[in-house]
């Protein structure tokens, strides 16, 4: 029997910084890794929910970690919407990293609904559809 676990997931707009992880020393905390969790964890409380910032470890998940094709690891990719919009191989000061980030985020756009007037049409036609944003008129 498969169970899955579902994880608290914010916003569809909410941008999420992936941070992947390589392959942890087994056994007990190792510094390396407990310096990392404490940075992962202070640059969270700093950005509060302005970015989420989700872990990856390559132990748990090498297929995602290898789709995005880096060096090295650890990395950060920011994405928003299915669309990265920044990454940076190594663990950089969280005080540098913090303007840079929120600078990469993409405004959020609510679809503004217009209806769309036939233009062979003299009046709007009973029924009206509507278009997002920047979608082209017909």
């Amino acid at each position: 029997m498969t169970t899955s676990t579902s994880l608290p997931v914010g916003p569809a707009a909410t941008p999420v910084l992936l941070v992947l992880l390589p392959v942890g020393v087994a056994g007990a905390a190792h510094p390396t890794q407990t310096a990392t969790n404490a940075f992962l964890h202070a640059l969270q409380h700093k950005l509060g929910a302005a970015i989420r910032v989700m872990r990856i470890q390559e132990a748990h998940h090498p297929a995602v970690v290898r789709s995005f094709q880096l060096a090295e690891l650890p990395a950060l990719v920011l994405v928003q919407q299915g669309v990265e919009l920044w990454r940076h191989q190594g663990l950089p000061d969280a005080d540098v990293i913090i303007p840079l980030l929120l600078s990469k985020l993409q405004p959020s756009a609510e679809p503004v609904q217009r209806p769309i007037v036939p233009a062979s049409a003299g009046t709007p036609a009973p029924r009206a559809f509507f278009l997002a944003p920047g979608a082209p008129e017909v």
